[in-house]
């Protein structure tokens, strides 16, 4: 680019000499700085991660007019462009001005696609929901098998009959426990039990993870356990799909039973994506020592196999050619057309499971680059894949594992460039390793807030796990995978299982010592909803603004600035939020209020999953009996009662379940009691009471209820809320 050039895209002003906007001819087209330009694509993602988290956010569903609006605006927005460009022919516009007019358009145009696109598939993958508890019997055929954190096997089930319920009013697919141990069925095969269902639970308090958003995109319409048999119907069937699950089954039978033990679960796990065989102690140990992305088949996975294919292939390939003498063959090409085969071979056998496909996704794109003479690894190729997830499930935006792996590749694409001016002043011995130290701390820097704001808990040594185990993954148990499925056909895959058993052995040694160490997991308060977006507007409007910006320095460092101011407000939030007074459970069978030795439950026993999660949110690591036990509650267990303080304000809140639920219209209601009840009270009599009344018919309607003091009155929040609320509650 000329130094002209240069001068007005800093400027926004033609250099001296360079004659003005009024002296262009009319028919002169938009002359736009290649530096304006240059970091746009890295932002498509991002506009369109707008328009669908803003799409998430809403609190109830859109109508057709919501969309009709979006279309209008998605119109205009198509329609600035032409009309900017036209007065910048008629002298009326300078050309700058033009085109940053056309590329905001093009920025709100894709945040309206976002918003357009998350409804679009919220309404394509919907399925019907159980409306009630059901017993009976339940048919079905066997899709997925795996393993609850309560150590039990799932059955997931699709074409499902139930007894008395219509096809139109039957769930898409249903998920149930095992409660007792028995031989599993094959995927594939038709069986029939008794099972308890029940709808999809919501949130248990305002604000928190809303378990219906997510088996909405899932299709999931009922969950549930049965104590008795499972019964075959029929046999498995020969469609293609089921029998390649069958083959990734036995294939990770086959590597548990040759490795033995939890290390052959995890090595299962790894390769096939099947974890069924993982116990839950072995899941928390990973967790706690920041390992359990491990265990997950994600971009880590997918780029050490690729990787390692790569590099062998140009190995072998550029010996080929030094022997052979021939020098015209693009080997790093056919290497990465040979790593772009084994990565989908990979998406296949681990059963393309929605991080596996993001990973596969992200290495495709990178590959496709090597092949197509591209830079593989920059920030335009993780926006390409990152743009390709989200019009392929905008839902994916809410995960934690989306959120976590493209943060973390980014902040390494941003810190390539400065290592690369560094690496030649450092001795060579030292810079593996260093490299190493580097992407870890990195890495762990950049997943670490989302992890804890989605967690609520902050690994303190997951650090040091990760640089202990990251390296013998990649050079042991994938590379062990790889040469296993190359001898396998040959029977003599035994002794790279055993070099893959050898580094998940390693794995959960490490993973053991760490979780074991004093200090080694910090639990946080549950972060406010606001807290994860202004995290990650504030992150990238902070790092990704440098891109191509040089026409503008003052615009970069506004932004910056922004972004600074955004991060530091997320902080502030989390900080200064306060966990809710009182929880009500959506059915009214659990209640626990705050005090200042932690929250306490109103029983030691009952409503044990919400009380869980509430406890995790105010990040307090005592169990239900432990937290029960403190003072505040007192009356039988049919009938608690406790009082309190608020200032000047007292409060006294009555729980009344089972039997006491009967009797509870005969008692006094003063205007300072709240009275929670498992049971049904009238309308017509509720308004007659000075008391605030929570019976089980303003749960269902509302779900779970958070209670707290404000300006000595009651401040009483809702879970889901009236009006018609989001297509999945």
């Amino acid at each position: 680019m000329d130094s002209a050039t240069l001068a007005m895209a800093r400027t926004g002003a033609p250099p001296a000499g360079w004659p003005r906007a009024s002296a262009l001819p009319s028919r002169m087209p938009a002359r736009v700085p290649v530096t304006v330009r240059a970091g746009l694509l890295p932002w498509v993602p991002f506009w369109l991660s707008l328009g669908i988290g803003g799409w998430f956010l809403l609190r109830n569903e859109p109508g057709p007019g919501f969309y009709a609006r979006l279309a209008l605006a998605a119109g205009a927005c198509l329609l600035l462009p032409p009309l900017v460009l036209g007065l910048a022919r008629r002298r009326r516009c300078a050309w700058i001005w033009a085109d940053r007019c056309r590329l905001a358009a093009m920025a709100l145009l894709l945040v309206l696609s976002g918003a357009g696109l998350a409804g679009l598939r919220a309404h394509l993958v919907a399925a019907p929901v159980l409306e009630f508890r059901y017993y009976g019997p339940v048919e079905g055929r066997v899709i997925g098998i795996d393993r609850s954190s309560s150590d039990r096997m799932r059955l997931l089930l699709d074409r499902v009959v139930l007894a008395d319920v219509p096809p139109r009013r039957t769930p898409a697919r249903v998920r149930i426990s095992l409660m007792s141990p028995q031989d599993l069925p094959a995927p594939g095969q038709r069986i029939m039990l008794t099972a308890h269902l029940s709808p999809p639970s919501g949130p248990s308090e305002p604000g928190g993870f809303d378990f219906r958003r997510l088996a909405w995109f899932e299709r999931l319409g009922a969950v549930g356990h049965t104590q008795g048999p499972v019964m075959t119907v029929a046999r498995p069937a020969d469609d293609g799909a089921l029998a390649l699950h069958r083959l990734r089954m036995a294939l990770a039978e086959t590597m548990r039973d040759h490795i033995g033990g939890q290390a052959g679960a995890v090595s299962a796990a790894l390769v096939t994506g099947d974890r069924s065989g993982i116990s839950e102690r072995t899941n928390e140990i990973m967790r706690a020592s920041n390992l359990y992305h491990i265990i997950s088949i994600s971009g880590l996975h997918m780029s050490m196999l690729a990787g390692f294919v790569y590099a062998a292939l140009r190995l072998a390939g550029t010996a080929g050619q030094g022997l052979a003498g021939f020098r015209a063959l693009p080997v790093h090409k056919l290497a990465a057309a040979g790593a772009l085969a084994v990565s989908a071979l990979y998406l296949w056998l681990s059963g393309g499971g929605v991080a596996t496909e993001r990973a596969f996704i992200m290495v495709a794109v990178m590959l496709l680059a090597i092949i197509a003479d591209r830079r593989a690894v920059s920030l335009r190729t993780v926006a390409v894949a990152g743009t390709l997830v989200l019009l392929l499930g905008p839902e994916a935006l809410t995960e934690p594992g989306f959120q976590m792996s493209f943060a973390a590749t980014v902040a390494l694409i941003l810190v390539q460039e400065p290592w690369l001016k560094l690496a030649p002043r450092l001795p060579w011995w030292s810079r593996p390793v260093l490299m190493l130290l580097l992407s870890s701390v990195v890495a762990s820097l950049a997943t670490s807030p989302i992890a804890a704001v989605h967690f609520g808990r902050m690994t303190q040594y997951g650090l040091l796990a990760n640089l202990l185990v990251v390296p013998v993954v990649g050079t042991l148990v994938m590379p062990g995978a790889v040469f296993a499925a190359l001898l396998a056909p040959l029977g003599l895959a035994q002794p790279a299982l055993w070099v893959m058993g050898l580094g998940t052995q390693w794995m959960l040694l490490v993973a053991g010592w760490i979780s074991d160490l004093d200090g080694a997991v910090l639990l946080l308060p549950a972060a406010p909803a606001a807290v994860l977006p202004l995290l990650g507007i504030g992150a990238a409007l902070l790092f990704l603004g440098p891109l191509g910006e040089a026409a503008n320095r003052m615009a970069l460092q506004v932004r910056r600035s922004l972004g600074a101011l955004l991060l530091a407000g997320a902080a502030l939030i989390w900080l200064a939020a306060e966990r809710p007074a009182i929880l009500v459970a959506p059915d009214g069978k659990a209640v626990a209020a705050m005090t200042a030795a932690g929250r306490v439950p109103s029983k030691p026993r009952g409503g044990s999953y919400a009380i869980a999660n509430w406890l995790e949110a105010d990040g307090d690591p005592a169990d239900q009996v432990t937290a029960a036990a403190r003072p505040l509650w007192q009356g039988e267990p049919s009938d608690r009662r406790a009082r309190l303080a608020f200032g000047d304000t007292s409060l006294e809140i009555r729980h009344l379940t089972g039997k006491g639920a009967r009797k509870a219209r005969d008692i006094g209601c003063p205007p300072n009691l709240v009275l929670v009840t498992d049971g049904e009270w009238p309308m017509n009599e509720m308004r007659d009471k000075g008391c605030t009344i929570i019976d089980i018919t303003r749960l269902r309607d509302r779900g779970a209820i958070s209670i707290g003091i404000d300006r000595g009155r009651l401040d009483i929040v809702s879970a889901d809320g009236p009006g018609r609320g989001r297509i999945w509650q």
